[in-house]
């Protein structure tokens, strides 16, 4: 499969050089914040690490600790997280959405339906060491319902073993889906929640296909024309693999996918909105956070 990030290991990497650029900007009075960002932002998260771990030896300091006291704000919200370890990233942003009063439904549908079956076993490991609980223990305790029920399917590492596509289970899922939805009165959300949740991605596609030519509509439109509330947002997040529009959304999003699929992030954007990711950015103009447009 053909790289579909927009950030890419840097070719001429020499971590302890990218250390010292960084020791530099934060030296004396003022912090060269253009600097930092320029740097981090071309090198990918393990290439990060290693200047991490070159910065420790040559200055004996913790190269995010310093980071954090040069800056502030939104800005030092997005340089900790390119400073993050992908599955600890990820992890973190689970308990903080489980955790207190409330819960961040979005940050949970976001995670947990576009990451695979391997980047799911190791947060529910990560979450494990790092916050001593069971992540799927904590959601259950936030949760309930046929939405509860689709994520902790979501949570079952099983699911991305399902490779490929199973030819004999694509016409019937189709009808299947059909039949739960449009085909009745009222609505079988068991049927949506079991197809949905334990198909391989390629799969699906197929099985959308097969239901657009079967009932005339998209399979999103029957599942915004069936559900609501969070189980919705979550079968719709399932099939398109995206959620949320805050300022801190964007940041989870241009962070966690910037290696990932960025490009298919991008054009998606473009063909939903006329516009170009990167100039609704700039309209917006979130002060430090047009910092995120370097991923584009």
């Amino acid at each position: 499969m053909a790289y579909r990030g927009t950030v890419k290991p840097f070719v001429n990497f020499n971590a302890k050089h990218d250390a010292e650029i960084l020791h530099k900007a934060m030296k004396g009075l003022g912090t060269n914040e253009d600097t930092i960002i320029m740097l981090l932002t071309a090198r990918s998260n393990d290439q990060r690490q290693q200047i991490k771990a070159a910065y420790k030896k040559a200055y004996g300091k913790d190269l995010v600790s310093a980071l954090k006291s040069e800056l502030g704000g939104l800005l030092e919200s997005l340089i900790v997280a390119l400073m993050t370890p992908p599955t600890l990233y990820d992890a973190s942003q689970l308990h903080k959405a489980l955790k207190g009063a409330g819960t961040d439904d979005d940050v949970l549908i976001e995670i947990l339906a576009s990451r695979t079956s391997e980047e799911i076993e190791d947060i529910i490991k990560v979450y494990k060491k790092e916050f001593s609980g069971k992540l799927e223990k904590d959601i259950c305790g936030d949760t309930s319902g046929h939405y509860q029920k689709l994520l902790v399917i979501l949570l079952q590492v099983q699911r991305g073993r399902e490779e490929g596509v199973d030819e004999e289970k694509i016409e019937k899922d189709a009808k299947d889906l059909f039949a739960a939805g449009e085909g009745k009165f009222g609505t079988n959300e068991e049927t949506f929640v079991t197809i949905l949740g334990n198909r391989s991605a390629e799969h699906l596609r197929e099985v959308f296909d097969a239901y657009k030519k079967l009932s005339g509509s998209d399979i999103e439109d029957s599942i915004e024309g069936e559900t609501t509330g969070n189980l919705e947002n979550l079968l719709v997040t399932t099939k398109n693999g995206r959620a949320g529009t805050d300022d801190d959304t964007l940041m989870r999003i241009m962070v966690s996918r910037s290696e990932v699929d960025m490009l298919d992030i991008r054009a998606s954007f473009k063909k939903t909105y006329g516009v170009s990711l990167y100039s609704t950015i700039q309209v917006l103009s979130y002060c430090n956070l047009l910092s995120v447009s370097v991923f584009l």
